[in-house]
């Protein structure tokens, strides 16, 4: 049985783009296309041999994606493999015989198979760095008892405590998996760690377990068992069991915790832990496309607490996102607020700012970068100082508005550049045959095009004055760029049908007599055309459906 193919080897617009229909076309539609295509491109209608041969290279290549589109099996093998399983997967992957249904049926069960192949071969490492920072000196200290030292004059700060975690997952069935964790912490001068392996059973669709056995110089061996159920289709339950072992004794311990969706996008928790430190907990969660709330509050031994956080996306490329979040109990009031903001494809950038009565001023400094974190905590002062309440705010935020113009900018832009390159390169003679057959399809079309523009000046109908598709500068901070355009008047005219032209949501580098000028950047499609008499023009981006004429095309005879 043929592998499935992987994502980057689909194309799935090509045919429907040459052809100008949508996905969702009927066979009459795809009829309608070749019918016209075949009538252009007919070698009988074209006198000079040049163009005849052109011609039926052109006719050839319409006939290939008729086969294709209007054959019901062959049209679901490329709607599922794209261009490559036409021609190599699709026989490999089924019958002759099965239809349609069954055929996307069988690349379902592939795409599971390979995603087993996926899970036997992933470790999904995690990791974790915290370095805390003492910085107290720099806004909190008595000068009087450092004038007289090496060195006095000078803020003491130091790093206090590290924790450095790390965990792999090794796949041992497709239903079980080990994983194992460790960590290091180090705090003031001491230190400890532990060790930790997990193996987990998915026992069905609606839950799993877990058992865990742990060792550790500060804290002895460790049991646990750990139980996931889905209760409804709502509603869920976690429970976890512990027993530590150590000099003085057994400590077990318990947490249950029973959740339930209360609406499409909001989520109800109730948490009980029996132990040491027991407590009871309950939060409600709402996630939605822009914002983030969580309301909790706390019973419990040693701290009973009520907690409030809101947290803003932003609809932008970097992810941004601003929160805030006030918590308030037996040990003091805590505000904290920040942002972060997405640096690159694979790496988060935060920083939070503390404010607390009595913890003091803090600055948290958080990297994301893939499935490793880097957190770095830094303790600013005791009390609370305006000072430091200001610099913990407006230091990290200078600090990063010149990482990203000096060095995250022109390393990203760098980086573009770099792999377009490397793409143009890799598609340069692919590009060079299209515009070949682009040109060619162009000089076909001149007769078509003569007889169209007749019958539409005729009734006042649709004439395209001029049309231009690829890339265009129009902001004036790059009037410096060139714009990469080609000429498409001739092809697009070659469409236009009963004083209407309509183009599909699929890009236009695969309609006739179109190519890509400007291979890996934005392109749009800009129309001047003119219709009973009046002038109209519109730039469109491409990959959208374009629909002419329109009123709001319409120039203004002022303009």
């Amino acid at each position: 049985m043929a592998p499935a193919l992987e994502d980057d080897e689909i194309d799935n617009n090509d045919y429907y783009s040459l052809l100008n229909v949508r996905r969702e076309a009927t066979q009459e539609e795809l009829k309608g296309s070749y019918r016209r295509l075949c009538m252009l491109y007919h070698p009988d209608k074209h006198r000079d041999p040049e163009l005849k041969r052109q011609a039926e290279q052109l006719g050839l290549h319409v006939i290939y994606h008729h086969d294709y589109d209007l054959d019901p099996q062959l049209r679901a093998i490329y709607d599922i493999y794209g261009k490559r399983g036409l021609d190599v997967e699709g026989w490999e992957v089924v019958e002759r015989k099965r239809t349609p249904v069954e055929i996307r049926e069988e690349f379902e069960r592939l795409q599971r198979e390979r995603e087993e192949r996926r899970l036997q071969q992933r470790t999904n490492p995690k990791g974790m760095i915290s370095v805390g920072v003492d910085a107290t000196d720099l806004f909190d200290r008595y000068e009087e008892d450092y004038k007289d030292l090496p060195g006095g004059g000078f803020p003491h700060v130091e790093i206090n405590k590290m924790h450095i975690s790390q965990s792999i997952e090794a796949p041992l069935t497709t239903t079980d998996t080990a994983v194992l964790s460790g960590s290091l912490s180090t705090h003031n001068g001491n230190g400890g760690g532990n060790i930790n392996l997990a193996l987990r059973r998915v026992t069905s669709a609606k839950g799993w377990g877990e058992v865990e056995f742990g060792a550790g110089d500060s804290h002895g061996p460790l049991l646990g068992m750990k139980i996931f159920r889905n209760l409804t289709a709502r509603c869920f339950v976690t429970a976890q069991c512990g027993l530590q072992f150590s000099s003085r004794g057994v400590r077990p311990g318990c947490t249950t915790v029973l959740a339930r969706h209360l609406d499409k996008n909001t989520m109800g928790y109730l948490q009980w832990r029996w132990g040491t430190q027991s407590s009871m907990n309950t939060s409600i969660v709402r996630d939605t496309k822009t914002s983030h709330f969580t309301f909790a509050m706390q019973l419990g031994i040693p701290h009973s607490f009520m907690m409030m956080s809101y947290q803003y996306k932003f609809q932008d490329d970097e992810q941004t996102k601003v929160k805030g979040s006030i918590k308030s109990g037996f040990f003091g009031t805590v505000v904290e607020y920040g942002a972060e903001r997405k640096i690159s494809r694979h790496s988060v950038l935060g920083a939070t700012v503390s404010v607390g009565v009595p913890q003091g001023v803090s600055l948290k400094i958080k990297l994301n970068r893939a499935s490793q974190t880097y957190f770095f905590p830094i303790h600013l002062t005791d009390q609370l100082l305006p000072s430091a309440v200001f610099y913990a705010t407006v230091g990290p935020l200078i600090f990063y508005l010149a990482i990203q113009r000096l060095i995250i900018r022109p390393y990203v832009r760098a980086q573009q550049e770099q792999d377009l390159e490397k793409h143009r390169e890799s598609s340069a003679s692919d590009i060079a045959r299209k515009k070949q057959e682009a040109e060619s399809a162009v000089l076909l079309m001149q007769e078509s095009v003569r007889r169209i523009i007749e019958t539409e000046e005729s009734r006042m109908g649709l004439i395209i004055l001029n049309a231009w598709f690829g890339k265009f500068v129009t902001d004036n901070s790059r009037r410096h760029e060139r714009a990469k355009v080609i000429d498409v008047s001739v092809p697009l005219q070659c469409l236009v049908k009963d004083s209407k032209l309509i183009l599909t949501e699929a890009t236009k580098t695969g309609l006739p007599g179109f190519y890509d000028p400007c291979v890996g950047e934005e392109k749009s499609l800009k129309v001047l055309y003119q219709f009973r008499g009046v002038m109209h023009q519109v730039l469109s981006p491409d990959g959208e459906a374009l629909r002419i004429p329109k009123q709001s095309h319409r120039i203004d005879a002022d303009t």
